[in-house]
């Protein structure tokens, strides 16, 4: 995964520049070590492929280089998936990769696993930013520091739902596991 994200962290520098609220879209295709023993693609490894789409749609769209000058970087707080269909060995698909919303914390981007039009998986994430001296970066900071309108684009309703069941408490508190 390593070499796939620095060859498409070269090739998107060189695509066409994309609007924030664009779909970026990235052609792969299945390879040998993106298997399982079931013969198709790993369910962990779409999770990874999503992370190219992400990088791919933050460096097409300036973010990336404007978030790093300001010393902020992304991190997934949560994500999820839904499968269709199983992406089989050498098959091309595309990465569809699209910001769906923002609250006053999170962005929350939508991820479409597609081959022949047809729609294989979907992943949401909601992703917050980081500051490299410490601290969360609010959304409207990042707005702010990047020119993007964070307050008028807002998710789908029930990701307010998944977005609050599965939140985890913050690293500042304990959290020990106990399996009653």
């Amino acid at each position: 995964m390593l070499l796939r994200t620095i060859f498409l962290g070269w090739l998107s520098r060189r695509r066409s520049k994309l609007g924030v609220h664009d779909v970026g879209r990235v052609n792969l295709r299945v390879l040998p070590n993106d298997i399982d023993v079931l013969r198709h693609m790993n369910n962990g490894v779409y999770l990874s492929v999503m992370d190219l789409g992400r990088l791919d749609l933050l460096t097409r769209t300036g973010m990336l280089r404007g978030m790093t000058a300001r010393g902020f970087y992304p991190v997934v707080a949560s994500e999820t998936i839904s499968f269709r269909r199983s992406l089989q060995p050498r098959q091309r698909y595309t990465l569809e990769t699209r910001i769906v919303g923002y609250d006053e914390r999170s962005v929350y981007v939508e991820q479409r696993f597609v081959s022949g039009g047809e729609i294989y998986a979907v992943g949401f994430v909601r992703g917050r930013f980081l500051k490299r001296t410490g601290g969360t970066v609010a959304m409207h900071e990042l707005g702010t520091a990047l020119g993007v309108d964070t307050t008028t684009l807002l998710p789908p309703a029930w990701v307010y739902t998944w977005a609050a069941d599965v939140a985890l408490p913050s690293n500042r508190s304990s959290y020990t596991s106990d399996w009653v």
